[in-house]
């Protein structure tokens, strides 16, 4: 596969190979290089075999995680070889080179063709070589790639060069060599200086992502699953779908670029289909997914076909898997309250009819109670320095950026000061991040106007996973200064002046009185009471007519219907606050819910002294059933532990078409459970043996997932010894009943 730029021909797949030949004869037979005797005795040594000594350096490279039988390395780092001759090795000789090729047209100015001397010509190339130490017949030499270099698959050669021409070893995969991404070397474009921050965005394996609302967060575990078997493979095949030049994977930021528009199939053969249709017959329900794996083997499998479906989660999981695999750290990153800003314009409209009810057919923007994206860190060479570090990136499909719908790099620092004239898709992102939610409202006339802004609503509360730990870290701090301080109107300031519109609705003058909607947490199938606490903060006694409109509501703030509307009155003291109760039944809104169960209220307050309008929503997020797991056994390398999940349908009606989900890397591959129906009261009791292949702390996780009923979730930490754990242990009790008994013998 090859990509034609002008006079130049680019080859773009890792996977497909240029044959070369075995022998390859001197360019000028009649005048070959060094003397007759020179060429006799070089001529007369051969390789024998090439030991890749796979297990040491991928321990050295920190690579010995993945399931993969082939040596996987960090470029910048060296690695070592053994290769065995039929003789003795001459160093002041012989010329023997090692090549290292990528793709169908390996070319040395590319980079896809490398040759580095291990004898006594020596070559002046960016990878670097040396003889580590000569012992008889082998030859131990030490590799170390450009910190610069592709990131792909090489294809590896011993040379022995004479005047003659060229011997090469035959043709070999096992001694393909992985090279990736180096976050430990200084020198490369991903460094990361701190070793607890390589483990957690490079090396973990299962995370956390968040969801729900941002004063209810809700979590579900992860399997990234960047070591199993195929993943690798998988990852480089999705960059030879999209016809990536091999020139171009040396980048970290073309690489980032390029999977963001990857994983979404929607102007390519990416790997991801999205769906927020809430139908899903014909694949798999985003929420029933547990993690990349499975999804990245499905597609490579069968041959680069997207995989349905996906929603922003998802898209996210799958994105940190492909930067990770390939040694990009990463991490996934929540927004709520994430305005979806088509236009750049900071503004996201919310109208009310005469009466306070929201205008389904007048209100076109959405606010998606959250959207997930990643960040990736790497240093921006296009950009300042103090711009580099973590960088948006978002493979959702939302909006094109230069013909492909994807989104950054785009710096998070860069952001947090306004500055949008970098590239890639900062002012989507700051959009989402800053809007405004503006209220309007018609009169009987069907005339709008502004009611009331607020400016605080969108980009509430930003989050990851905390290092080391299940909890979030709540780093909207480093997205945005505090509401209304200094620095955040000098922010925006320096946006405006980079293009963003300004904000010509403002000064907007405030009514004194303020609304907040409040909840606590809510089971799906429960009453519940709603408050809405009304503070004046007036010198004078008010009269407020308050309307709350209920909706049903997907998780992209896309209204399905509407299952409430009341009116109430209040009278609030000066500087005093009143709380108005709602009561919302569990038969008003079961009827009409819809994915991820999730309403939205809205409150449209007059105030009759200042004739005033405020407005505020909060969207409630109700809690599925549980979902419980067990494990029996103990927990070791090749020992078979019971894993039991239960499930209890609390409901008055039939769950049907059920599929269940068990998933956990080093732990157990993917297992799928399929169940026609769970009868209202009924249960479901699975049991399925694992046997552990990993030591140290995995996790297991279990999903449930059916059209009636979504995110049902849960995940259980087991702790794995390794295999000879227990039988050191074992050994040591022996011994210690030897010793008492013999000092029972022996007083």
């Amino acid at each position: 596969m090859k990509r034609v730029v002008g006079r130049y021909s680019l080859a773009n797949s890792n996977l497909d190979e240029s044959e070369l030949p075995e022998f390859e004869p001197s360019s000028d037979v009649w005048n070959p290089r060094g003397t007759p005797d020179e060429a006799t005795q070089a001529a007369s040594l051969s390789a024998l075999s090439v030991d890749m000594r796979v297990t040491e350096n991928k321990a050295e490279h920190i690579t010995d995680k993945y399931n993969n039988s082939n040596l996987i390395v960090r470029r910048g780092k060296e690695f070592t070889i053994i290769i065995k001759f039929d003789r003795a090795f001459d160093e002041e000789q012989d010329n023997v080179e090692m090549e290292f090729l990528i793709g169908s047209a390996p070319n040395e100015n590319k980079g896809t063709y490398i040759i580095v001397s291990i004898g006594k010509e020596k070559r002046d190339v960016s990878w670097k070589c040396r003889v580590v130490n000569i012992e008889g017949k082998d030859v131990t030499v030490g590799i170390t790639p450009d910190p610069k270099c592709i990131v792909g698959r090489f294809r590896t050669f011993v040379a022995v060069v004479s005047g003659l021409g060229k011997q090469r070893t035959p043709k070999n995969p096992d001694t393909d060599v992985y090279v990736l991404f180096n976050a430990w070397d200084p020198a490369d474009q991903v460094y990361m200086e701190k070793e607890e921050d390589r483990q957690e965005y490079v090396l973990n394996d299962v995370g956390v992502i968040y969801n729900g609302e941002f004063n209810n967060v809700t979590v579900r575990s992860w399997n990234y699953g960047q070591f199993e078997q195929g993943v690798l493979d998988a990852c480089l095949l999705v960059l030879d779908t999209a016809k990536v030049p091999l020139v171009f994977r040396g980048n970290a930021t073309e690489v980032v670029r390029q999977g963001s528009a990857l994983m979404n199939a929607q102007d390519d053969d990416g790997v991801l289909v999205g769906n927020w249709s809430g139908e899903y017959s014909t694949g798999t329900s985003p929420t029933a997914w547990t993690g990349s794996t499975e999804i990245l083997l499905k597609y490579a499998s069968e041959g680069a076909s997207p995989v349905a479906f996906a929603q922003c989660w998802v898209f996210a999981g799958v994105l940190n898997t492909f930067l990770r695999c390939l040694g990009l750290p990463a991490r996934v990153i929540t927004n709520f309250c994430s305005a979806h800003d088509n236009t750049g314009n900071l503004k996201t409209d919310i109208e009310l009819d005469e009466d306070g009810k929201v205008d389904k057919g007048k209100t076109r923007d959405s606010i998606w109670n959250y959207h997930c994206w990643n960040e990736v860190y790497m240093k921006r060479t296009d950009l300042p320095e103090k711009y580099w570090g973590w960088q948006v990136v978002d493979s959702t499909p939302q909006e094109t950026s230069d013909g492909l719908y994807r989104c950054g790099p785009t710096s998070v620092s860069a952001l947090k000061e306004g500055e949008l004239s970098y590239q890639f898709d900062s002012r989507f992102v700051f959009a989402e991040l800053n809007s405004d939610v503006i209220y309007h409202q018609s009169d009987e006339n069907g005339k709008s106007k502004i009611i009331y802004v607020d400016t605080a609503y969108v980009g509430r509360l930003i989050v990851t996973k905390k290092r080391n730990s299940n909890e979030y870290e709540d780093i909207t701090s480093s997205y945005k200064y505090p509401e209304a301080s200094l620095k955040e109107r000098e922010a925006m300031q320096m946006a405006e002046s980079r293009g963003v519109p300004t904000r010509d609705y403002f000064p907007f003058t405030e009514a004194g009185v303020d609304i907040e909607l409040q909840a606590d947490v809510i089971k799906m199938g429960e009453d519940f009471k709603l408050n809405i606490n009304i503070k004046n903060q007036t010198t004078e006694k008010c009269n407020i007519h308050i309307a709350l409109t209920g909706c049903v509501v997907f998780y992209t703030g896309v209204t399905s219907s509407v299952f409430k509307f009341e009116n109430k009155d209040a009278t609030v003291e000066p500087s005093q606050t009143e709380t108005v109760q709602i009561s919302i039944q569990a038969v008003e809104y079961m009827r009409n819910l819809v994915e991820q169960s999730n309403l939205l209220f809205v409150v449209y307050g007059n105030v009759e002294e200042l004739n005033q309008s405020l407005s505020t929503m909060r969207v409630v997020t109700l809690r599925p059933p549980e979902l419980t797991i067990q494990v029996t056994g103990t927990p070791q390398v090749g020992t078979e532990l019971m894993v039991n999940v239960e499930f209890l349908n609390p409901y008055n009606f039939i769950l049907k078409n059920v599929q269940l989900r068990l998933d956990g890397p080093g732990l157990i591959k993917t297992k799928l459970k399929k169940y026609r129906q769970i009868f209202p009261g009924g249960s479901i009791k699975y049991k399925e043996s694992i046997i552990p292949q990993v030591h140290g702390k995995k996790t297991l996780i279990a999903c449930l997932d059916c059209s009636a009923l979504r995110q049902v979730t849960n995940q259980i930490e087991i702790d794995v010894l390794k295999a000879m754990d227990k039988l050191v242990t074992r050994e040591t009790d022996k011994e210690k009943e030897r010793v008492v008994e013999n000092e029972n013998n022996n007083p």
